[in-house]
């Protein structure tokens, strides 16, 4: 339904709002009762090493990567893209293009699906923002655009190249990230993904095809010119990381804003906003926001404050293996 409003709104703009979702997540040979005998510890990924973009770590699970591929278009969720990332037992799935609902369903979906059919494969994923300290994390990076709903054209392209359309939605980003960012990174963990060195943002910057910003310009042709979004991970909720894309892009617009200049690197990027470290204070920041307010209403803004402020609270409380093992003896 919040998604749903931001949608109703930007139609009544003259926009249709195309997404689609990217998900990087782990492969074990487990069971849900192994992880739990195991305490989540010393689990066995599908495959061991570093293969990104493997052909043969695909090719030795083909069994399950072609039951996937197959399952998931039969089931109306279409992949652009599936092969391994950097790490053990990891993948990348790339969801085709859709409009607004159908992309959050399909992402939504897709989740569940991957479970299910991984499990009659002896397998089990992990959609966590950041599984292991060691290990890169999953991210969950959100491609979109806005198309004419007069004719589908694509509002982003224009004269050969990005438009002034696309200029103020990628300022709306930047610019609210920082308050919208709870919708974005809704767990605690979410934030253990987002430091430096990881390929996640950890300001709230923009540039052309950099993979270090938090916001992605991707120049191309009426097709594929396009904003992507490199701060979601793979344990968003596709409904709420869209609505909040699309309510800060369609406010940038609003607004007419121009973004700040584009950098080269993400991680030294002097003068940007920091984005924030925990899910305490993205969910402060989103409590006082006058745009969250606006586009979403006092009612979910309050309601959802409320949750993620339980979440924190509940981590407040726990006793971790860091914890026992920094301080057990020392203190």
């Amino acid at each position: 339904q919040v998604l749903q409003g931001v949608l109703k709104e930007a139609a009544a703009r003259g926009f249709l709002a195309n997404f689609a979702a990217e998900y990087e997540f782990f492969f074990f040979r487990e069971t849900p009762q192994s992880l739990r005998e195991k305490h989540f510890r010393q689990l066995t990924p599908l495959s061991p090493g570093m293969f990104g973009y493997s052909v043969l770590r695909a090719s030795q699970n083909a069994p399950m990567v072609l039951d996937l591929i197959d399952q998931l278009g039969a089931f109306a969720v279409p992949l652009e893209g599936f092969h391994t990332e950097t790490g053990p037992g990891v993948y990348e799935a790339a969801i085709c293009v859709d409009q607004g609902i159908a992309a959050a369903d399909k992402a939504a979906l897709f989740k569940t699906a991957v479970k299910e059919i991984a499990g009659r494969h002896g397998a089990i994923p992990t959609f966590m923002a950041k599984w292991n300290a060691d290990l890169p994390g999953s991210s969950g990076h959100l491609h979109q655009s806005l198309a004419s709903v007069a004719n589908g054209t694509n509002l982003f392209f224009e004269n050969g190249g990005p438009s002034a359309l696309m200029r103020h939605y990628i300022a709306g980003l930047v610019t609210f990230l920082p308050e919208l960012m709870a919708l974005i990174a809704p767990t605690i963990n979410s934030y253990k993904r987002i430091v430096p060195g990881t390929w996640a943002p950890i300001n709230a910057t923009w540039g052309d095809d950099n993979r270090t910003t938090a916001v992605r310009s991707i120049p191309g042709s009426v097709k594929s010119t396009r904003v992507e979004l490199r701060l979601s991970a793979a344990d968003m909720n596709p409904y709420l990381a869209m609505a909040a894309s699309l309510a800060a892009g369609l406010e940038g617009i609003e607004r007419k804003l121009e973004p700040p200049a584009p950098v080269t690197n993400g991680y030294a990027a002097p003068g940007s906003t920091p984005l924030p470290r925990d899910l305490a204070e993205a969910s402060q920041r989103f409590s006082q926001s006058e745009v969250a307010r606006k586009w979403f209403g006092d009612v979910f803004v309050d309601h959802y404050t409320g949750t993620r402020d339980w979440e924190v609270r509940q981590y407040q409380r726990a006793v971790t293996d860091w914890e026992l093992a920094r301080y057990f003896e020392s203190v």
